[in-house]
């Protein structure tokens, strides 16, 4: 079982904020009005209404939360009429919750973090299911370039029809368009690696890898709903940890919604629950 001490905690938290910040600086690239700010040792990012990397991840890790500084930072979210949503991890200073909460921060729920590390004998567990798998018609590869719209196609296809389960309402959901429109802006990032899962030959599934500091960050995982329980999502993911390892990295993590569908999948896979992160959210005032 791995074991996440704070230091650990704040590498997987710097690489999430910095997921959300890479995110905001191609959509401002591309002409968007994107909100990138440094506050508490991380940094805050909003694009509007509706986006997905619309966050603040690793607060309370590198540095302390001045009161002065959030301020500042919450004038400027509401004179765009944006709200603030605060991915807060428990390992992290209790202090910034406390400063939060007394602001006026709302909690709206929590989402869990998974991570198991790539040794020798993970890797090769992982290598012998991924052949397994290809000998019962489920294969996984990177994508080419011409295959990038299929892989669109079906991630937002994939998330659009989310498995139900028996665990706490999501805290966000979004817009097919909104989907298709972040993932296509990624396409050409050098530090994500895009996969698709096929059954029998047949597009089942799809999935993506970031890359930073010899961590690798699952994401965008989904597999289309005439191929769920199939084995379909168990490759891919076992598919892109192998690679991952492969090319650097130690440590894989990944994000959940607590008691999903996909938490019931990586810890099967081995990974262990490694600490939550509370989701708070401060609407929008008037200026």
């Amino acid at each position: 079982m791995l074991f996440v001490t704070t230091t650990v905690a704040a590498r997987i938290e710097r690489a999430e904020a910095g997921t959300a910040r890479d995110f905001g600086l191609r959509a401002r690239a591309a002409g968007a009005d994107v909100l990138i700010e440094p506050i508490g040792g991380t940094v805050a990012v909003f694009g509007g209404p509706g986006e997905p990397f619309n966050k603040i991840a690793g607060l309370g890790f590198a540095a302390p939360l001045d009161e002065a500084d959030l301020v500042r930072l919450e004038a400027q979210y509401d004179a765009r009429g944006g709200e603030i949503r605060v991915e807060q991890a428990t390992l992290a200073d209790t202090a910034v919750a406390a400063l939060l909460t007394r602001r006026g921060y709302e909690l709206i729920g929590y989402e869990n973090v998974l991570g198991v590390q790539l040794d020798a004998a993970t890797v090769a567990a992982f290598t012998e299911h991924v052949a397994r798998s290809a000998a019962e018609g489920i294969e996984v590869s990177r994508a080419a370039a011409d295959e990038m719209p299929a892989w669109i196609d079906t991630i937002t296809d994939g998330v659009m029809h989310a498995d139900t389960f028996d665990g706490p309402a999501r805290t966000e959901s979004f817009e097919a368009d909104t989907i298709r429109r972040v993932f296509a802006s990624i396409g050409e990032a050098k530090d994500c690696a895009f996969y698709m899962g096929r059954r029998d030959g047949e597009i089942a599934g799809a999935g993506s890898l970031r890359m930073t500091g010899g961590l690798a960050q699952l994401s965008g995982a989904a597999t289309l709903p005439p191929h769920r329980r199939r084995g379909v999502q168990s490759a891919l993911l076992r598919a892109r940890l192998v690679d991952a390892a492969a090319l650097g990295c130690d440590l894989a993590v990944v994000t959940t919604e607590p008691a999903s569908k996909s938490q019931e999948n990586v810890q099967r896979a081995g990974f262990s629950l490694l600490y939550a992160r509370a989701v708070l959210r401060r609407p929008a005032r008037p200026v």
